[in-house]
């Protein structure tokens, strides 16, 4: 998974807080915009995975990428935040740099990243539906966390 790097503000942790949260652990990195009709759209769905799958070790790193000039109001993505109820750490990606360590050069949101617990990419998906594509990759990816997991503790 690359680094968070070259944020031009944080919301709900730093990166470092960030980062030492998804260690380890399977991570979903989302891109999203004020302006983007179906990330809001698709923001409660994110909310229920960090809910209900926390437990099951996912982490979920938000990153607002702005596609026009006005998103870049600091006060319009905080509002955005509050108003979609964002509790995962959110990074802000007014320079780019973000999206451009994830190679997302055509600047796509939503675009969704799905990482296992080594932080391989397991899975991408941009768009109306890349919620509908991510999940079974994202139930096998957790699965296999999970296994992992048990694992471990039985040997400990």
């Amino acid at each position: 998974m690359p680094r968070l790097d070259g944020a031009t503000e944080w919301f709900g942790a730093t990166q470092a807080q960030a980062e030492a949260e998804t260690k380890g652990h399977p991570t979903l990195v989302h891109f999203w915009s004020v302006s983007c009709g179906i990330c809001k759209d698709n923001m409660p769905r994110i909310a229920e995975w960090c809910e209900t799958l926390k437990e099951s070790g996912l982490r979920v790193v938000a990153v607002h990428l702005p596609r026009y000039e006005a998103d870049t109001n600091i006060e319009d993505v905080r509002d955005a935040i509050a108003n979609s109820s964002i509790t995962e750490p959110c990074a802000i990606d007014n320079e780019h740099k973000i999206k451009d360590a994830f190679q997302n050069d055509q600047g796509y949101v939503p675009a969704y990243y799905l990482f296992d617990g080594e932080g391989k990419l397991r899975s991408f998906a941009a768009g109306e539906r890349g919620l509908d594509l991510l999940k079974s990759n994202l139930e096998r990816v957790i699965a296999a966390h999970q296994k992992a997991s048990e694992v471990v503790a039985e040997t400990s």
